[in-house]
């Protein structure tokens, strides 16, 4: 046999080497085919959620959408630690940690959370379980509740204020009086519609008030107390000037008091928008 011969031998030897060397390489390399159903609190299909997983080391996103009846498919990963969120409209995100350790195909059912979690009110999260997200989902549209009468509120509660200057002095009309009695009162219904929202809401066991909702929650008692004693004092006061009197005793308050009030109350809010 030729040297050249023998040398042509060699390399398709290490050739056929290699490619044996390779192909054990190549299964472990394979990626795996994620699948599976998307659902809400309820066990509902949700379509049309989208599903991304994130590679935690390298940070490649693979995504994909659920379908007519809530299934998604087609989520190629290799090996590899990730995670896994489900996110669609009226749902808080919910994110999965995965670790792929195989190829083929892998089936993952993933589940919508409610339309805000515990941390996104200002509460650390603690064991959940189905019936705390039931709670939870109730608590979510009771608080609703209570922030949007709350906002509402802010209305007549800035006009009673505005009106306060035509409602005193000694040449205050019985008519400027009455406007901001009636605003004073509108603004305490619906202040407690409000409050009964947020107290009558179902509690969480095993979680702890966090972060701004520790200030809402103290900034409450002042206002809350605020809007006890403002139209206390206001009635006390509008029966002095009634019967011509000028507003003396625990009365002359009223003003005070109301501004105290809506300076917390207005504080209250801030809390809410800046968490």
């Amino acid at each position: 046999m030729s040297s050249k011969t023998a040398t042509l031998g060699a390399r398709a030897g290490l050739v056929l080497l290699l490619t044996l060397l390779a192909i054990p390489l190549q299964a472990q390399v394979s990626t795996a085919v994620l699948s599976g159903a998307v659902t809400d609190p309820a066990g509902k299909a949700v379509p049309g959620a989208q599903v991304s997983a994130k590679n935690t080391v390298t940070g490649q996103t693979t995504d994909t959408v659920t379908d007519s009846a809530g299934r998604y498919d087609g989520l190629n990963l290799p090996p590899g630690d990730y995670e896994v969120s489900v996110a669609a409209p009226g749902f808080s995100t919910t994110i999965t940690k995965l670790t792929i350790t195989t190829g083929g195909r892998q089936t993952v059912n993933l589940n919508l959370r409610g339309q805000i979690s515990l941390e996104d009110i200002g509460f650390a999260q603690a064991q959940g379980s189905a019936a705390d997200q039931a709670r939870l989902d109730k608590r979510s549209h009771m608080l609703k509740l209570h922030q949007t009468y709350g906002l509402i509120a802010t209305i007549p509660l800035v006009a009673t204020v505005i009106s306060g200057g035509g409602a005193t002095g000694r040449e205050t009309s019985s008519g400027s009086r009455n406007l901001h009695a009636a605003l004073g009162l509108t603004s305490f219904g619906l202040y407690s519609i409000s409050a009964y929202y947020a107290i009558a809401a179902p509690r969480i066991e095993g979680t702890k008030t966090s972060g701004n909702t520790k200030w809402h929650k103290a900034l409450a008692w002042v206002h809350g107390a605020g809007m006890i004693l403002t139209p206390a004092l206001g009635a006390m006061a509008y029966d002095q000037k009634r019967r011509g009197e000028e507003v003396h005793g625990i009365a002359k308050a009223h003003g005070g008091v109301a501004v105290a009030t809506v300076v917390s109350y207005a504080a209250a809010m801030l809390t809410e928008i800046l968490k």
